[in-house]
């Protein structure tokens, strides 16, 4: 598929504060990351707004360095038509949805996730301690709240664990502002 030593990967919270500090340091880091230490490929999930930024920021880098690969790893839709596919291929220059997702219903995020970091030399993170799930409904007919357990803060766990080299880039807001 693509060489782990040249493959980062992004995830972070769904919702994010200061796009503007935190694009300007990702261009930073997207851009260290293909001078000095090779990486081409960046692998995508999606349904964040750190998502949405990171692919924003590596479309515009690929002006720059055509080589570099962006990948659309999906949660969702197993099976795509083509149509779908190269509305996607318009974005990335690949799809796929890893085989082991499918049928996972609740964890085909998180496994996912774990897809891509254990695919990735680099994960590039917007990971905040303080970060609080926002308050879901389990169905529309539930009157209880359900407070889900944040999938970036099982995804950081799990980079941790996993020894990844890990690119905070919540931290590197904080640090600027502190310096």
């Amino acid at each position: 598929m693509h060489d782990k030593a040249k493959t980062c990967c992004f995830f972070g919270h769904r919702k994010i504060p200061d796009k503007d500090k935190i694009k300007a340091v990702l261009c930073d880091v997207v851009e260290n990351l293909i001078l000095n230490r090779g990486i081409t490929t960046f692998l995508f999930g999606s349904n964040s707004e750190f998502d949405d930024l990171c692919h924003e920021v590596v479309t515009k880098l690929k002006e720059k360095y055509q080589h570099i690969q962006r990948i659309y790893v999906r949660a969702e839709f197993p099976y795509i038509d083509e149509d779908f596919k190269n509305y996607l291929l318009g974005s990335y220059e690949d799809t796929y949805h890893p085989e082991s997702v499918i049928n996972a219903g609740r964890a085909a995020y998180p496994k996912r996730n774990r897809i891509m970091i254990d695919s990735s030399s680099f994960c590039v993170v917007y990971y905040d301690e303080n970060y609080t799930p926002q308050k879901r409904k389990v169905s529309k007919n539930d009157l209880t709240d359900y407070q889900p357990k944040s999938g970036t803060k099982i995804a950081y766990e799990y980079a941790t664990k996993k020894g990844a080299e890990i690119i905070n880039t919540s931290q590197k807001i904080k640090k600027a502002v502190i310096i």
